[in-house]
């Protein structure tokens, strides 16, 4: 017999246990009883709870049993209690009070339950895998990254219970007066739906603090698999709620757009029928129309929540809107509330993008969106099931193949030329290959301080290994002292006529040298790249040049990687370690990021120079690099003033190289230097002071600016939704 107990909650006058048993064989049977200090059998409630996950881990395989549970019984304050269970004529007895709940809810409890966790067959198995496919080095990485996770302060059910809204804040949202506000049209289609998580859905909606609303039910079951019984003794008790028999089953879009028939609401809330809204998600929504009334499309952060409601795990804390990551996968999913003229205007749910029909929906509707708003709180709770999309992506194949289909059809109406989408790092996550619009020329400016080696293997993998081939390189030399770096200038010259060296005769200030460079460039792109960088992906360039061609995009940076396969960049977040940082550093590149954001093409507010692409046109438009900022965030400082003229700065990871990282110019480690750079950060921060203050709008404010690996937000030190505070030297200087 194996056990163990997840979850333990004392709930006023009772104690919750959630857990799993099971025995040598999936048939095994166990048996509870709940003893007090004396042995006297106490009663108790107990609901049986699938896990898959247990049934795969210990028996290889899914079994259609339920091995979890859901115990509940009556206690009193400082008395013993004992859960006992028996399998296979084993038994075990375990000791519930006050204090060893306390006890066990400490954070050393935890992270020895954590470790504990760790040490079984699927661990073993699922390690030997990464093994073998990715190496020693790589696994010894991932391990490292797994058993610092470890320390983490808070499990994601902690942290929703000390952030989401206390009794007080509710009852204060249900007495608000609302002048004019919206009526919300809630719309779910219903198919031979589970009559259980059914009622969940409808309890949640019911227990809204904002209510103005209608409920819409359209129900497509066969005769005798309908909903009508479970739904009339709600439709009695709340005249807002509305159900209609569609007779037929018209599929999960003419479903839904049944339901969306029978709206009467300003807006449209999209609802699957097994899931649950917070109590606080439709005042959310309607406080963000009355403080944003353009806004004409508006989503949620979101969570998962286990098969029987008990426990909530897998946060989506998203960025507000972000175009490119919607292409890249359907990160917008729930909570999704659209103005019903808007929906009038595009269109419902289309038949044949079943599978990806909300996707499709979503494209649609931003498309044509006058504002498009996010909410940075988790107001839906998205029920995950093995035969669900949220737990199994594999069992909705089709699923996928309708995504790429949706996105290549919004590629279709806002004019991109798409060449394919397809299958990314994983399934539901897309990979785009873009047309390249005739043969433009790119000039690629490097800087280069006596690195002749360095150099040269940069240059010579773009000329010989890279596959686009118009392209021009414009070295920047800058106060080399070696004969070899000069001799090296000229030969290199003489081989490759598509080289050319200039000087840079002043002193060392990374802005001046990279417009300087920009001067003798005669392509239409320019690529700033570092001469420590060596392309991985031979198609580095066109997989920027994809991004960069369009219109609507200023800038595109790429992933980089250090020399032992961990990331360095894959995108800037501004306020990491204060100004700004990299994303994911150090994290390796077989390893998963936060919902694969690594391996995403999405728009950031920055990206390196190391490796950047611009139009020249945007170049002289924004007045090329700030020099005022000589060494640090130059390129930071760029990317803002290219989003200040309305433009996207795109980050792409499948533009692959390796970046050995600051070798030409060193550290910052002497006073001078150090003095030098909080003089430059006290200069960004002086230009840009408002995503300083309100955070970067391609990050969300629950996850933290300590660390760059997109974890929960540090309630002790950080707080909530607090900009990072500044040194109070780099205050000074901002002041002088």
């Amino acid at each position: 017999m194996k056990h163990n107990v997840d979850v333990v909650r004392i709930r006023e006058n009772s104690i919750q246990l959630n857990g799993w048993v099971i025995g040598k064989t999936p048939q095994s049977q166990p048996s509870f009883k709940v003893e007090d200090q004396d042995r006297r059998l106490i009663a108790f409630q107990y609901v049986s709870t699938r896990r898959d996950d247990v049934s795969q881990i210990y028996y290889g395989q899914v079994y259609d049993r339920d091995f979890g549970f859901d115990i509940q019984f009556p206690y009193e304050r400082g008395k013993d209690y004992y859960l006992v269970i028996q399998c296979d004529n084993r038994k075990t007895r375990i000791k519930y009070n006050e204090t060893l709940i306390k006890k066990r809810s400490s954070v050393a409890h935890k992270r020895m339950q954590k470790i504990k966790d760790l040490m079984n067959m699927e661990t073993v198995r699922v390690a030997l895998d990464f093994w073998k496919e990715n190496g020693l080095r790589a696994l010894f990485v991932k391990s490292v990254h797994k058993i610092q996770g470890l320390d983490n302060d808070y499990d994601y059910g902690e942290w929703h219970a000390l952030t989401k809204p206390g009794k007080e804040e509710l009852a204060r949202q249900r007495t608000e007066q609302w002048d004019d506000g919206p009526k919300f049209s809630i719309v779910i289609p219903l198919y031979q739906t589970p009559k259980r998580y059914l009622q969940k859905m409808l309890d949640s909606i019911v227990a809204q603090t904002y209510e103005n609303w209608e409920l819409c039910l359209a129900d497509g079951s066969p005769d005798g698999q309908d909903v009508f019984g479970t739904v009339k003794k709600y439709m009695d008790a709340d005249p807002r709620i509305r159900y209609e028999k569609l007779g037929k089953n018209e599929g999960i879009s003419g479903n839904t757009n049944a339901a969306m028939a029978m709206a009467s609401g300003d807006f449209i809330v999209l609802a699957d029928h097994d899931d649950a809204m917070t109590e606080d998600a439709l005042y959310e929504c309607a406080k963000a129309i009355k403080a944003h009334p353009e806004c004409q499309v508006i989503y949620s952060d979101e969570d998962k929540m286990d098969m029987d409601g008990g426990a909530l795990f897998d946060p989506h804390f998203k960025p507000d809107f972000n175009p490119d990551l919607l292409t890249s996968v359907n990160y917008i999913c729930h909570q999704f509330v659209v103005k019903k003229e808007l929906v009038d205007k595009v269109g419902g749910l289309r038949k044949e993008f079943d599978g990806a029909q909300d996707y499709d929906f979503i494209f649609r509707c931003t498309e044509a969106a006058q504002g498009v708003w996010h909410i940075p709180k988790v107001l839906y709770h998205w029920r995950c099931h093995q035969d669900s999309t949220a737990s199994n992506p594999k069992s909705k194949l089709y699923a996928f193949e309708a995504g790429a289909r949706a996105i290549m059809e919004h590629y279709r109406r806002v004019g991109i030329e798409a060449k394919k989408v397809e299958k990314g790092v994983d399934y539901g996550i897309y990979h785009t290959t873009f047309k390249i619009m005739g043969n433009p020329k790119v000039s690629i400016i490097i800087p280069n301080k006596d690195h002749h080696q360095d150099l040269d293997l940069c240059m010579r993998a773009i000329l010989t290994r890279g596959t686009y081939k118009n392209v021009e390189f414009v070295v920047v030399e800058n106060n080399s002292v070696k004969k070899e770096t000069f001799e090296y200038y000229e030969a290199v010259q003489k081989e490759f006529p598509q080289i050319r060296v200039v000087t840079w005769e002043k002193g060392f200030n990374f802005s001046a040298i990279n417009n300087f460079g920009v001067e003798y460039a005669t392509g239409e792109y320019l690529l700033f790249l570092n001469n420590d960088t060596e392309l991985i992906a031979e198609n580095f360039i066109e997989e920027m040049l994809g991004f960069c061609q369009r219109d609507d995009v200023g800038a595109v940076g790429a992933r980089l990687l250090y020399q032992d396969d961990t990331i360095q960049h894959a995108g800037v977040v501004v306020g990491f370690g204060g100004i700004a940082g990299h994303t994911f550093i150090g994290l390796h590149k077989a390893e998963n990021s936060y919902f694969h954001r690594a391996m995403c093409a999405q728009d950031y507010s920055a990206v390196t120079a190391a490796c950047m692409m611009s139009k020249k046109t945007v170049f002289r438009q924004v007045g090329g690099f700030s020099e005022d900022l000589a060494v640090a965030f130059n390129d930071i400082d760029y990317c803002m003033k290219v989003r200040s003229l309305g433009k996207l700065v795109v980050y792409a990871p499948y533009a692959l190289l390796y970046h050995y990282e600051s070798k030409s110019r060193g550290l910052e480690d002497t006073p001078e230097k150090v003095a030098r750079f909080n003089r430059e950060v006290a200069r960004f921060a002086k230009k840009w002071p408002d995503i300083l203050r309100d955070g970067d709008p391609y990050y969300n404010p629950n996850l933290t600016l300590r660390k760059s690996n997109f974890a929960l937000r540090d309630l002790k030190k950080e707080g909530i939704g607090k900009p990072y505070e500044l040194d109070g030297a780099i205050r000074a200087l901002m002041n002088e």
